[in-house]
């Protein structure tokens, strides 16, 4: 039964070069990136000659004992976390996508979506090619196993040149490391390094969808791995190469508001100031008067401090999480009234009572949690319930990786604010502004952001997906 009213995380990457235990590495980058995928995960590991990989559907830290980390040894991996953005859910459909090819033995992760997929695997498939997933990542394999060119970093930078729309991406072969991000830099890839210690001469270099990642395996964040950029690590050492000129940037805003954990840095800028900025920002906005700022555990949490603080009003965990909920639960026979949302959040009555109370929570998706909620606050005795959110409304779909609802069934895209506020039954609701939202962002001084899902112009030409809305491209 599934609860949530949100968006679906991505996926999370991780790759570690020239370490004696990089599989175990792999897996602790992976159980730190598990917020962005909870379907499958993998690890892919060499020892210098050939690849091994172990790949199960389920979360990081059941799929990887040390038994089966010991079957994968190895100096370098490659590891995914996955939640579908395309493909079904599948083992067939885990990564990495591992394939003995004419370019030599390789393994493939990828966070983020292809948009020209669909056209690229029906030629293929007119031409020959037989695939093995539903999976958009196994068109980049294709795509290197077909490159004319003779030599594997030559065959990559080709393929990459061939597809659209989203990726970062993290390759292995037996005695190299890549990492990639497409053109326009969507989603993120950061570039670590832990100091060589003892006997290890070499330091060892990693990469991660977040930098979160490196803080548990004891990494030193170095820099982003820029849009449009190929980086190399093998036995000569590190090597980079640009195999497409950057357009113009539309990193993922998104990941700031939302997917990313709060102790990362992303897309070079630190999440949590981020999401306190977004909160401020809403505060200066929305003012409202009340007694309580409450946030929905856990994604308005960050933000209700931001909000906190500027308006002065006190804030207060009036609804607690239960962490420890699993995919399957038994329900009472006779059906409780919210009963999926009641077995996730529980109010504090006695914070709550006779209070007026601001909810801060980052989005609305659908409305139906946001309603559940709110007629919880008043049942636990809330004499107002005011809904704050730090971000725009959502009226558009995404395309680049993140499992968004059709147009049709996003609340924000059929419906006005006030219509929206009705339906969820709250006494006020605000949006954060598109300006609040870049400003507190700080969109335009390292990077710019992609706003596709709350303006609905899409910064690339060709979106291969069943249902698109008329779009205003923003050509770069």
């Amino acid at each position: 039964m599934t609860t949530s009213d949100k968006f679906r995380d991505e996926c999370g990457v991780v790759a570690i070069y020239s370490h004696p235990e990089a599989e175990t590495l792999a897996y602790l980058g992976l159980h730190a990136l598990q917020h962005r995928g909870q379907e499958s995960a993998g690890i892919v590991s060499s020892d210098g000659m050939s690849l091994h990989i172990h790949k199960s559907m389920g979360l990081v830290a059941d799929i990887f004992t040390e038994k089966k980390l010991s079957r994968i040894r190895g100096t370098l991996a490659i590891g995914h976390t996955r939640y579908s953005t395309t493909g079904d859910s599948a083992i067939l459909n885990a990564q990495p996508i591992m394939v003995q090819s004419n370019k030599g033995m390789i393994a493939l992760a990828h966070n983020g979506n292809l948009t020209n997929a669909g056209e690229i695997r029906a030629r293929m498939e007119a031409q020959g090619s037989i695939f093995q997933t539903s999976s958009d990542t196994e068109v980049i394999v294709h795509l290197i196993a077909q490159s004319r060119e003779h030599t594997l970093p030559e065959a990559v930078a080709d393929a990459l040149r061939r597809v659209e729309g989203a990726f970062s991406l993290v390759m292995i072969s037996p005695d190299r490391i890549f990492a990639m991000r497409d053109p326009r830099g969507f989603r993120p890839l950061a570039m670590g390094r832990i100091p060589a210690q003892g006997d290890r001469k070499e330091d060892t270099v990693i990469f991660a969808s977040e930098t979160c990642a490196f803080d548990l395996v004891g990494a030193n964040y170095e820099r982003e791995v820029k849009p449009g950029e190929l980086v190399i690590v093998g036995p000569e050492g590190t090597h980079s190469r640009f195999y497409a000129p950057a357009l113009l940037q539309s990193s993922c805003i998104f990941e700031h508001v939302y997917f990313s954990r709060p102790d990362s840095r992303v897309f070079g800028r630190p999440v949590q100031e981020s999401r306190e900025q977004l909160g401020r920002q809403l505060a200066i906005e929305s003012p409202v008067e009340a007694d309580l700022v409450v946030p929905v555990p856990d994604s308005g949490v960050t933000a209700a401090m931001g909000f906190a603080a500027e308006s002065g009003i006190p804030l207060r965990f009036g609804l607690i999480r239960n962490h420890y909920v699993g995919r399957t639960f038994i329900e009472p026979q006779q059906s409780v009234r919210d009963f999926g949302v009641k077995l996730k959040l529980n109010p504090v009555r006695s914070l709550l009572e006779g209070k007026r109370v601001v909810l801060i929570d980052d989005s609305i998706v659908r409305g139906t949690t946001s309603r559940k909620i709110v007629r919880m606050v008043r049942s636990a005795g809330a004499t107002e319930v005011h809904m704050r959110i730090s971000c725009p409304p959502t009226i558009s779909p995404c395309y680049y990786g993140v499992d968004t609802p059709r147009k049709k069934e996003l609340i924000a895209a059929n419906n006005s604010v006030e219509e929206i506020r009705q339906y969820i039954g709250a006494d006020s609701l605000s949006y954060l502004s598109i300006e609040g939202l870049k400003k507190a962002c700080r969109d335009g001084d390292k990077t710019t952001y992609c706003t596709a899902c709350y303006t609905g112009r899409y910064p690339t030409n060709l979106v291969d997906v069943e249902e698109i809305q008329p779009a205003v491209v923003e050509k770069a």
